[in-house]
C-alpha cells in the first residue's frame, strides 16, 4: 500500500531532511584519508541526536549501527567497523533520520583522493547526473517505470550496470515503504504505480563499473558486494510529490 502524505506531514519531513543535509555537510568536511568507518559514524550519530533526531537505520531490525559506509566494491548495507579509509577510496555513505515520527533518507558517493582520477570522476558524475534525471520524472501523473526509465538510459547508457537486486522505495513513518523504485524498467511503464501528489520517496541509483551483478561479502551479516570486485556506487535524495512541482527534501 502507497501511503500518501498530507501537507502538515511533508512539512515534517522537509524539517526532518533540512536537518539530515546539515548532518551531511559536517560528515563531508571531515571525511579524509586515515579515518575509520566507525569514526564517521559517531561523528553522524552525535549530530542527529544534537539535532533532535532518531538514526532511522537503529531502528531497523539486527542492524546497530547510525549509518551504512561502503568503500570501493562494497555496494549498500556495510556496517562502519575499524577499516581505515585510504587515499583513492571511492566511499558511500547512506543515512537515514527519524524526526518526529517520519524518515528522511540519502546517500551520496565521495572520492577520497589528494590527486584527481578522471575514471572516479566520470563514473560518479554519471550517477549524480542519473539521479537528477530520475527525479525530473517523479511527478505527478508520470510512472515510477519513467523514473526508472530515465535511471536505465544515464547508467548505461555511459557504459556502467544498474544493480537490479536493489532499488529505490517510498518513505515516510516506516523507512521503507512501497513503492519499489528500480533502477531499470522491467515490463512497460504504465504497468508500474502512477505517482500521485502526496508520494514521498527515497529515489536510488545504485549501480556499477562492470557488472549489475552482487554478492554477500564475506565474513559480512550485512554487506553487499559487486561480483567482480569493480566499483560501485549510490546516490539518493528523498524528494516530496506536489501537486505541481517536486521537493527535494534530502
Amino acid at each position: 500500500m502507497i501511503h500518501l502524505k498530507t501537507d502538515e506531514e511533508i512539512q515534517i519531513m522537509k524539517d526532518g531532511g533540512a536537518r539530515l543535509q546539515k548532518i551531511f555537510q559536517e560528515v563531508e568536511s571531515k571525511l579524509k584519508p586515515g579515518m575509520t568507518t566507525k569514526k564517521v559514524d559517531e561523528i553522524a550519530q552525535s549530530i542527529i541526536l544534537k539535532l533532535g533526531g532518531i538514526p532511522s537505520f537503529k531502528r531497523v531490525s539486527g542492524y546497530h549501527d547510525t549509518i551504512c559506509i561502503s568503500i570501493n566494491d562494497q555496494v549498500v548495507h556495510t556496517p562502519p567497523s575499524s577499516r581505515i579509509i585510504l587515499d583513492g577510496d571511492i566511499v558511500t555513505v547512506d543515512i537515514g533520520m527519524f524526526y518526529k515520527g517520519f524518515n528522511t533518507d540519502k546517500a551520496n558517493t565521495y572520492y577520497i583522493g589528494l590527486t584527481s582520477n578522471g575514471r572516479i570522476s566520470q563514473f560518479l558524475d554519471t550517477g549524480r547526473f542519473a539521479l537528477k534525471k530520475g527525479i525530473e520524472k517523479a511527478i505527478s501523473g508520470n510512472y515510477i517505470g519513467d523514473i526508472s526509465l530515465e535511471i536505465e538510459h544515464v547508467i548505461e547508457g555511459a557504459g556502467y550496470h544498474v544493480i537490479h537486486e536493489l532499488t529505490g522505495h517510498g518513505v515516510g513513518k516506516i523507512l521503507h515503504e512501497d513503492p519499489a523504485i528500480p533502477g531499470f524498467l522491467k515490463g512497460e511503464r504504465k504497468g508500474t504505480p502512477q505517482i500521485k501528489a502526496g508520494m514521498t520517496l527515497a529515489i536510488e541509483v545504485i549501480y556499477a563499473e562492470s557488472t549489475h551483478e552482487i554478492t554477500a561479502e564475506d565474513s559480512q551479516d550485512w554487506s553487499l558486494v559487486t561480483a567482480d570486485g569493480s566499483y560501485s556506487a549510490c546516490f539518493e535524495h528523498t524528494i516530496a510529490v506536489l501537486p505541481q512541482s517536486t521537493l527535494i527534501l534530502a
